[in-house]
Order: C-alpha cells, then sequence, then structure tokens
C-alpha cells in the first residue's frame, strides 16, 4: 500500500452568498395592480349604489358634446323638450320639473328656460358683434389711431357703442352738428357692423355742461344733442344700417354726463349707439305705445271727421 503521505490534498471551499438582486420593479406592477383593482371595486360599488334616475342623467351628461353644451343647438335629449334633462327627477323627459306639477306648471318652466336660453344666445351674439367692431377698427389703418375714442361695453340695456370727444379732437365742430371725417368713417365702420344682429338700436346725442349765451330760451344744448344725434343717424343709414332698426332717437344734452364729477370734460360730449336686448327693446315699444285715453281720443277724432 502506498504511502497515504503521496495523495494529492483537494480542498474544496464553499463561497456562501445571498441570490442576484432583481430590483423592484415588480414593486411598482403589482401597486399598480392594487390600485386598478380599488378603483374597479370602487366603480363597481358607485353602479350598484346609484339609482336608474341618477344613471341616466350621467349618461345623457357624456352623450352630450361640449359644443352643444356650451353655446346650443342640436343635441341629445333636444327632441321634444326646451330643457336638456336634469332637475330632481332625472327619469323624466321633460327637465327641471318636479313630480306632481300641473301642465300650466310645466309650461311656465319651458318658458322660463326657453327665455333664459334665447338671452344667453343673445349675449353671445352682443359680444361677437363687440368683437367685430373692434377688429374693423384695429384694421383700418386711418382709423387706428382714434381707437381711444370708441368706447365699447356689455351694459344691462346692451352693446353700447360710444364715440368721445377728446381734448384736441372733437367729433364735431363747437356748436356744430355735422360730424368731423373720422368721426363719420367710425360710423360709417359701425354700420356695417350693425346689420349682423337683428337687435333694435337707440341713438343719443350728448354734450358737456357749457351752455349757450340764449340759455334755454333758445337754441340750447337740447337742440344741438339731438341735431348731433340725427346726424349721426343719417351716416349709419349711409353706411348701409337698416333705418326700421332705429327704435328711438333723442337727444339728452348734459344731462347724463359720462364724467359726473366734471361737467366740463370732453368726453361728456358723446354720441351713444346702444345696440338693445330685445327685453329693453319691448320695453322702450310699450313706453311708446300710446294710452287708453290717447287711443280713445284718437277714435273720438276720427268720428268728428
Amino acid at each position: 500500500m502506498a504511502d497515504d503521505s503521496q495523495r494529492p490534498i483537494i480542498v474544496k471551499r464553499i463561497k456562501k452568498g445571498g441570490g442576484r438582486h432583481h430590483g423592484g420593479a415588480w414593486k411598482i406592477a403589482y401597486a399598480d395592480f392594487v390600485t386598478a383593482m380599488m378603483a374597479f371595486f370602487l366603480l363597481m360599488w358607485l353602479l350598484g349604489s346609484t339609482a336608474k334616475g341618477d344613471l341616466n342623467g350621467i349618461t345623457e351628461f357624456f352623450k352630450t358634446p361640449l359644443q352643444v353644451a356650451l353655446f346650443g343647438g342640436s343635441g341629445s335629449g333636444d327632441s321634444s323638450h326646451v330643457i336638456k334633462g336634469g332637475g330632481r327627477d332625472l327619469t323624466r323627459s321633460e327637465g327641471q320639473i318636479k313630480k306632481g306639477d300641473t301642465p300650466e306648471e310645466k309650461r311656465i318652466v319651458n318658458i322660463k328656460a326657453a327665455n333664459a336660453e334665447a338671452q344667453r344666445q343673445e349675449a353671445y351674439k352682443l359680444l361677437d358683434l363687440k368683437q367685430q367692431i373692434e377688429d374693423l377698427i384695429n384694421k383700418d389703418p386711418g382709423l387706428k389711431e382714434h381707437r381711444s375714442q370708441l368706447l365699447l361695453d356689455i351694459t344691462a340695456e346692451g352693446l353700447r357703442i360710444q364715440i368721445v370727444d377728446a381734448k384736441n379732437r372733437p367729433m364735431f365742430a363747437v356748436g356744430s352738428a355735422e360730424p368731423e371725417p373720422f368721426a363719420r368713417q367710425l360710423l360709417l365702420k359701425i354700420a356695417s357692423a350693425l346689420n349682423g344682429v337683428e337687435n333694435k338700436i337707440s341713438l343719443s346725442g350728448h354734450t358737456d355742461a357749457a351752455s349757450y349765451s340764449s340759455g334755454d330760451r333758445g337754441y340750447s344744448n337740447w337742440e344741438l344733442s339731438a341735431d348731433r344725434a340725427n346726424a349721426s343717424r343719417r351716416v349709419l343709414v349711409a353706411g348701409g344700417m337698416n333705418e326700421t332698426r332705429l327704435l328711438r332717437v333723442v337727444g339728452v344734452a348734459a344731462a347724463a354726463p359720462f364724467d359726473p364729477n366734471n361737467a366740463l370734460n370732453p368726453v361728456n360730449r358723446r354720441i351713444s349707439v346702444v345696440v338693445l336686448k330685445q327685453q329693453y327693446a319691448q320695453a322702450v315699444q310699450q313706453e311708446s305705445a300710446p294710452t287708453e285715453a290717447e287711443r280713445a281720443g284718437s277714435l273720438m277724432i276720427d268720428k268728428l271727421k
């Protein structure tokens, strides 16, 4: 037997260590899965606990295009009623009407909704007209420098367009009802845009508080403001505005100053053109309508003839 000391010595070294690092991507994927499942079960719970009427209302909301919801027009839900759904009872096709309403109450509600919708559409048209006039003036090199004398704003009565005097650039010569060339051009530009809407128009002339030496007994600011309003009317009609659109042309003198703190401020001398909202135009027409006594007097005169 060979000597054991001659055998080769084999040394086995075992390396100990942890598993390979796999990163944390699985954690993100798992978190996304848990979030999705939680949202799914929450949706199922909401659908199970929501009444049928509410579900119909939600369905109609997503069926209605955004443009129709904002600006009106044909869309889902407006084929047989004015109001586009909604109200306390969403299962009813009449819209904002409660159970138990009488036919008369339903009719009143629908009329109010129709009026509100008409007023909303009218407001959009007046805003669009305001933008059109501003664009016309800004695009005209000859009138752009006079832009500061053209004031446009939306009031309770409608779109108010005012051409005001500047200290060194008046619309009319002193004591004259003949508009200066730039004022005439402004009125002509305004006239070309006014036919874009069907609203009635109110036109008024204003002066400052500087009075004539003859006072109220002769030609005064009342006559001057009325003459300037009529001169402006003629220019507007010459510019293409339909004269039947005019509801009133008045001279206000200095009774309604633009600057109440300074009666002699040049901006008080102005021409005001108001594109009236429908409700205010009707109110003006009612004020101008003959009274019962006037109608009776007219019938009496006809009989005497």
